[in-house]
């Protein structure tokens, strides 16, 4: 299952305009934000990369200034972290990967006053851009317009989800366009005033119960630490990989 995560995520980085391939490797760049999490490459299956594809690489990063960095899964290509380590590379962590299938998937008991829908309105979409900003802590304040990226996310095959609790916005996620029936979850946030509800949860099925009706055959995720890990893991998420974020100093 490791090749199979590890292809949709070089694919979906693949669809960005911005993207470049620098020998072995497909970096995918956001020129309008410069966060290590939207810059970053992907090796191909089984690469094998000399030390002038590193330098090539790591050029690359530095034209656009970008910190170089990559998210990949190392069981796809284990020659690839050597050769980074040697160059200067430091690894940043190495989160589990989750994934849930149809017959997995363990539906939260409903929250009184918790409703959801996905939102289309510009009103919507940025309400639910701000609550990311904010849970994700993303510098300065929220501005409107914000929820242009998240449009894009459901006009390329996505799903958005808001969450409102007692008719106010709580939170809301996200999962990515399919590919070959598999899609990522991800952006999962709850305001803070809303928090230790169970939101996130309830979120996070909904999410996956509507990719599983969309006919996608595996929902996967990357959780941010242990306790996320253990959310997941209660509504039927399971450990099929690990992930090797890793980057250059400096």
């Amino acid at each position: 299952m490791d090749f199979d995560v590890q292809h949709h995520a070089r694919t979906l980085a693949l669809r960005v305009p911005a993207h470049l391939r620098v020998g072995p490797f497909v970096c995918r760049f956001n020129p309008s934000w410069s966060s290590p999490f939207a810059n970053y490459a992907i090796p191909d299956d089984h690469a094998e990369p000399t030390r002038d594809d590193v330098s090539a690489l790591i050029a690359a990063f530095r034209q656009r200034e970008r910190r170089p960095r990559l998210e990949y899964l190392p069981a796809c290509a284990p020659d690839v972290e050597k050769a980074l380590l040697a160059a200067g590379f430091e690894v940043e962590d190495r989160p589990p990967v989750m994934a849930c299938q149809p017959q997995n998937l363990d539906m939260p008991e409903p929250l009184p006053g918790l409703e959801f829908r996905e939102p289309r309105s510009d009103d919507d979409l940025d309400e639910l851009a701000a609550i990311q900003h904010r849970a994700f802590g993303e510098p300065g304040d929220p501005e409107p317009g914000m929820g242009a990226a998240a449009r894009r996310v459901y006009e390329n095959g996505g799903i958005l989800m808001l969450a409102l609790y007692r008719g106010e916005p709580a939170g809301g996620g996200s999962c990515s366009a399919p590919v070959d029936g598999m899609t990522e979850l991800g952006g999962v946030a709850v305001a803070a005033r809303f928090r230790r509800r169970g939101i996130g949860a309830a979120i996070s099925a909904q999410l996956t119960s509507a990719a599983h009706r969309r006919g996608y055959r595996l929902v996967w995720l990357e959780p941010a630490d242990e306790a996320v890990q253990r959310v997941y893991a209660g509504i039927g998420f399971r450990p099929v990989g690990e992930k090797l974020n890793i980057s250059l100093p400096g």
